[in-house]
């Protein structure tokens, strides 16, 4: 009886894993296809006919560099902002007790409840007061803002998760608070900040809906945006819009592989560990 729950869930599993990774499979494919395998009344799950016109098409879009420039830059500065307040926040509520703590922690709960579309006026509103509206600046104050919650949460846990005997052990051998906090915490908590950096990095690379608001000028298009151009009003051209989605989805799909480990583990234990 155990062996065939065994192999029914392998089964579940396996129709679980088909039903996720065969969009992407299609739309990798689809990019190397010429336009009558693309379009045949029988679909090709294999390309017979594999072509690069579509590939070198998109890297030969100097639009293509100018948003790939665009959202690097947005992504990088996200990112590191995000992981500097995100850790000194978390270590702030985790090692010391002030007033308003729990409130604090109730309010960064309480915004990860909140829809983002529900935001994105309020937030276009005051970028637009500040002169930010429509910059890349306010890209990233927009992305910080949605990013924030979740990570301060996620390091919170990380650094609540490492005793306090162990720095105090690393004071009595001599060491200064902050090079027991160097030497010792901070390594115990690296698998944290690899995954909250690679949840950070995935919600400003690949977002959309903010970028679509907040911005209207061409040259501060991010790749997301960009993608937009192959869908007018003749219809989409799947070819391009297929070859620029797997280019665009590889840098993620490479650092999500290397930190596949630190990332599962980070968001399992950070986010439970009180």
């Amino acid at each position: 009886m155990r062996r065939v729950l065994r192999g029914v869930y392998a089964l579940l599993g396996i129709m679980v894993a088909v039903v996720w990774v065969f969009p992407v499979y299609w739309m990798a494919t689809t990019a190397i296809k010429p336009g009558r395998d693309m379009y045949a009344a029988e679909p090709q799950l294999v390309p017979l006919h594999p072509t690069m016109q579509h590939i070198n098409r998109v890297l030969h879009d100097a639009a293509f560099w100018q948003a790939l420039r665009n959202s690097a830059g947005v992504t990088a500065v996200t990112v590191v902002l995000a992981m500097a307040v995100a850790f000194l926040s978390a270590v702030a509520v985790a090692r010391f007790d002030f007033g308003g703590r729990r409130a604090f922690l109730a309010s960064v709960l309480v915004v990860q409840l909140v829809p983002h579309v529900a935001l994105i006026i309020p937030l276009f509103l005051t970028l637009s007061d500040l002169g930010l509206a429509d910059t890349l600046t306010g890209l990233v104050v927009a992305y910080l803002a949605f990013a924030l919650p979740f990570a301060v949460w996620t390091m919170r846990g990380f650094v609540a998760g490492v005793p306090r005997e162990l720095e105090e052990a690393a004071m009595i051998d001599g060491c200064t608070p902050l090079q027991a906090f160097r030497r010792v915490t901070l390594p115990l908590v690296l698998p944290g900040l690899i995954a909250t950096s690679i949840f950070t990095m995935i919600l400003s690379w690949n977002e959309y809906l903010v970028a679509y608001f907040l911005t209207s000028t061409p040259d501060r298009y991010t790749l997301p945006l960009w993608l937009t151009h192959f869908i007018t009003s003749e219809g989409a051209e799947f070819g391009p819009l297929m070859a620029g989605s797997t280019l665009i989805a590889l840098p993620v799909a490479i650092c999500f592989a290397l930190a596949q480990r630190n990332l599962a583990h980070g968001l399992t234990a950070g986010a439970v560990k009180g």
